[in-house]
């Protein structure tokens, strides 16, 4: 099998002849590549060469367009800070929509305008070219991460109970520009969207049920009209929502370390794909290549089939080579089945 064909075959349902390897790396593919952050995530050609080289290096079986959460945000007319060496960081105290009322008059960003949007589109189309066989990922922000870049997520927070109307109003603008954004990468030739909404993890599983699941599964729907898988990342504890989350029917339910896969197994049904979820810090970047190999062979044990190597979140700058090496040798060792 191909590493796409590997993939496609894992989300089907279907048995590959090994795990497929996808794991998240940004900041450590950019130092792989010794291009400075600032430029990986504002030039398209640096992310696509840095993911190209980190995928070869290490045995991915995919490359992604993912850099930083706030091209959408700075499309609207967003403030963020930009470092050399760091993903770029919205300005909570000095946000778009500091003032409700903006909002009334906000447009939404064209994604071929000529801004940080396009560039991830061009990251895509460039992908589709240069990256033969390995399955491409595009990227977009989940309605609570885009409201609260555009908000501040304190802001946001507190809406949820002093304007729950006004929360549903910038939830249907960040939808809709969410699906106009995947809608021109999935043209550009993503074989699969990322979709990331790490605010959600921390509004509750009531707030959740009420307020994102209904947003999140609009997208989901609308992303599987438009052709294309679904992978899904929230950061942080979920444990509360995994059933929500299953429900959603995504392609793909990418864990952070913080719920178990066991739980996730349980909650969300023998035919969702899973993937994860090691502690980045704790296992991938401060242990060893043995203690990473037992970890993720646990990870496999709990999750069954079908199931997708990577760890709970991005793969931290400063991890060892071996300690990657040890993820690429397990999902080698052609083990595609519950362990």
């Amino acid at each position: 099998m191909t590493s796409r064909e590997r993939i496609l075959a894992t989300l089907g349902g279907r048995k590959p002849d090994r795990l497929p390897l996808m794991p998240i790396t940004m900041m450590f593919a950019g130092d792989h590549a010794g291009i400075k952050y600032r430029r990986y995530a504002t030039d398209h050609r640096a992310l696509v060469e840095a993911q190209l080289r980190t995928a070869e290096a290490y045995g991915f079986d995919y490359v992604s367009c993912i850099s930083d959460p706030v091209r959408e945000a700075v499309d609207c007319g967003a403030k963020a800070r930009f470092f050399d060496d760091a993903p770029p960081a919205p300005i909570e105290d000095d946000a778009l929509l500091k003032d409700k009322a903006t909002l009334a008059r906000l447009k939404k960003p064209d994604p071929l305008g000529g801004g940080r949007m396009t560039d991830r589109v061009r990251a895509a189309a460039l992908f589709r070219e240069k990256a033969g066989d390995l399955l491409v990922e595009g990227w977009i922000e989940g309605p609570c991460a885009e409201a609260a870049d555009l908000r501040g997520l304190t802001s946001l927070m507190e809406d949820f109970y002093e304007d729950p109307g006004f929360v549903r109003e910038l939830f249907e603008f960040a939808v809709n520009m969410e699906l106009d954004f995947a809608r021109e990468q999935v043209g550009a030739g993503v074989d699969l969207i990322g979709m990331g909404d790490a605010a959600a993890s921390l509004v509750g599983p009531k707030l959740y049920e009420e307020f994102v699941w209904p947003y999140e599964k609009r997208m989901v729907e609308a992303l599987h009209v438009m052709g294309t898988r679904v992978r899904l990342h929230i950061c942080g504890n979920t444990r509360p929502i995994l059933a929500l989350m299953g429900k959603l029917k995504c392609d793909l339910v990418d864990l952070d370390w913080y719920s178990p896969l066991d739980e996730a197994r349980e909650k969300m049904g023998p035919g969702q794909a899973l993937l994860g979820n090691l502690d980045p810090v704790r296992i991938v970047k401060d242990g060893t290549p043995e203690s990473v190999t037992a970890a993720i062979a646990e990870c496999h044990r709990s999750a069954g089939f079908p199931y997708i190597v990577g760890a709970g979140c991005e793969i931290p700058r400063g991890t060892p080579p071996a300690n990657l090496r040890a993820l690429r040798d397990y999902a080698r060792a052609g083990r595609n089945g519950p362990q």
